[in-house]
């Protein structure tokens, strides 16, 4: 097999978890958030620099890399990791987010989806059988099915549709496939109607999938909705195979995506509100590039000892933001991704010891609490 995955402890009073995922390039402790590199980069920092930060494992995108460089190129070079130079796994999403977010650039179809190119509008097809091709190209350790991440707000014979279809393509998935290095997860979708989360969990369970993403979640729905659909989705999902909450990542969500039994996280969030001058920490977010900050000459987050908060001031930061330097949007986002390596290694230590909820109550409490400066 191209994975394989087992729990390791679990705790007694939510449904928390920890875990190894095994890949072709190493193990990976769950539950984990993988940095998003979109392009095959995350943004402004190396891969070493990513590495060193304790990540095992990051997120790259089909659809963009089919744009450019193509995955002809990456293929040549022998793959994202050769061609990226990261030693870890690598995850490619199907591109089936775009469907939700270049929503006015598209169509869908049956058979596929009909895309305007954001580049250039020149046309793009993606099909269930296309996406698995692009995927085997880049040579990813896990591949994801196509679908459509349901928008939201969505009619009850909307996702409906969405859902079967989506079924239909990840049966079609699973038929495209041909490297046996590579890991295919399905994905549930299911809008905000707990019974389609079910059945579609249900239905993708039995074609026997080695992971389970779940998608359209976090796209504008209320938090209740969100850990409601999310819970219908798990409920249905075995205990023997990862569990990935698809495009998530806030502390808060991450820390109660775990206690609801999710194992791996992604989103561009960390990264992208850094490059805006916002970091995280244990009081909340903290925005450097506000005026508040301009005589600051406190490290970036005195709770952390990251090499951006060891070495330099929430000043200097911000001056360099204000200055558009590169270097500052590197320090934030190096403290952002070291904030959630952070994390998500004591929510494991947490759930071995099964002190998680207690760990969960503190945390969001101070997080929550406005008391960041």
């Amino acid at each position: 097999m191209a994975i394989s995955f087992r729990v390791t402890s679990r705790s007694t009073d939510t449904n928390a978890r920890t875990g190894v995922l095994t890949t072709p390039r190493g193990d990976i402790e769950t539950p984990v958030f993988m940095p998003v590199g979109t392009q095959a980069t995350v943004k402004t920092m190396t891969p070493e620099e990513v590495a060193g930060l304790g990540f095992g494992i990051i997120l790259s995108n089909t659809y963009h890399l089919h744009l450019r460089p193509g995955e002809d190129v990456v293929r040549e070079a022998g793959g994202l990791h050769a061609f990226m130079n990261w030693p870890g796994a690598v995850l490619t999403d199907s591109g089936g987010f775009q469907v939700f977010s270049l929503a006015t650039l598209r169509k869908i179809e049956e058979d596929g989806v009909r895309f305007q190119s954001h580049l250039d509008g020149r046309p793009l097809f993606l099909s269930p059988e296309k996406s698995i091709a692009i995927q085997e190209a880049l040579g990813a350790d896990i591949i994801m099915a196509f679908d459509e991440c349901i928008p939201y707000p969505a009619e009850y014979d909307y996702a409906l549709r969405s859902t079967e279809r989506t079924l239909r393509w990840a049966q079609r998935c699973l038929k495209a496939k041909t490297r046996p290095d590579q890991a295919l997860f399905g994905i549930v979708q299911g809008g905000t109607f707990p019974e389609l989360w079910v059945r579609t969990a249900r239905r993708l369970v039995e074609m026997g999938f080695p992971g389970y993403g779940i998608g359209g979640l976090s796209v504008g729905e209320p938090k209740p909705v969100m850990w409601e659909m999310l819970e219908a989705a798990v409920s249905e999902l075995p205990e023997d195979k990862p569990r990935y909450l698809m495009g998530v990542g806030e502390p808060v969500d991450l820390v109660e995506g775990v206690a609801r039994g999710v194992d791996m996280f992604d989103c561009v969030h960390p990264t992208r509100i850094a490059r805006h001058g916002a970091i995280f920490t244990r009081r909340g977010v903290v925005t450097v590039r506000n005026a508040r900050y301009a005589r600051d000459f406190s490290p970036l987050d005195p709770d952390c000892d990251c090499y951006a908060c060891k070495n330099y001031t929430r000043a200097y930061v911000r001056h360099l933001l204000k200055a558009n330097e590169v270097l500052g949007l590197r320090l934030t986002t190096w403290h952002n991704l070291a904030f959630l390596a952070r994390l998500m290694a004591d929510v494991r230590r947490a759930v071995r010891e099964d002190r998680f909820e207690e760990f969960r109550r503190e945390f969001v409490r101070e997080y929550t609490s406005g008391g960041a400066a």
